[in-house]
């Protein structure tokens, strides 16, 4: 399916993500660019498996990414780093190249000076970001990004078991200390504590 108006992709993002916020519009704003830039226009058709997206926030923009891309975290073709900014990189992966594009700090500042009769922070945020340039939206900068053959979508490996709580361990996530092969949380990475 080729790349749809942002209009369209405004309503399957509303669905997908159940509102419509300036967030939404950003993500779908900065999918569309960062798949402009790389060239690829066919992100759920041809360009399916080319495509890998890095998402910096737990936030709106994310899941408007998703909706754009197609890359899922069940796919194994969206990624999520932690940084608490919006922000993401999309990765060709045939042609190894990658964008990083981020939101411009400035953008709800020019939102604020281009609707100041709108006061509603985010009514006014969505209609700035419908109309902005996308150079005034988001900085972009090209990088390298090291995905290995482990974090790809389609990569099939040997399951291991941990030798401390015997649950599976998938894609070379198991850590080996000591001669044994242990989850990450048996290893200390644990993002619980067991009651």
């Amino acid at each position: 399916m080729p790349l749809l108006s942002l209009a369209e992709y405004e309503g399957l993002a509303e669905r997908a993500h159940s509102h419509l916020c300036a967030g939404q519009i950003l993500g779908l704003r900065m999918a569309l660019y960062g798949l402009n830039l790389l060239g690829l226009a066919d992100p759920f058709g041809k360009d399916r498996k080319r495509l890998v997206a890095f998402v910096e926030i737990d936030r709106c923009a994310t899941d408007a990414i998703a909706v754009v891309t197609g890359c899922r975290l069940g796919k194994r073709a969206l990624k999520f780093r932690d940084f608490g900014k919006v922000a993401a990189t999309f990765c060709d992966l045939p042609d190894d190249r990658a964008v990083r594009v981020s939101a411009r700090e400035s953008s709800k500042q020019r939102a604020a000076e281009m609707f100041p009769g709108v006061h509603d922070r985010n009514l006014q945020q969505m209609c700035a970001y419908r109309q902005l340039r996308d150079e005034e939206l988001f900085e972009t900068q090209w990088v390298r990004v090291s995905i290995g053959p482990e974090d790809l979508p389609g990569y099939k490996a040997p399951r291991v078991v941990c030798d401390n709580c015997g649950e599976g361990v998938n894609f070379k996530r198991e850590v080996v200390r000591d001669g044994r092969t242990l989850c990450r949380s048996c290893a200390g990475e644990r993002y619980y504590e067991p009651l």
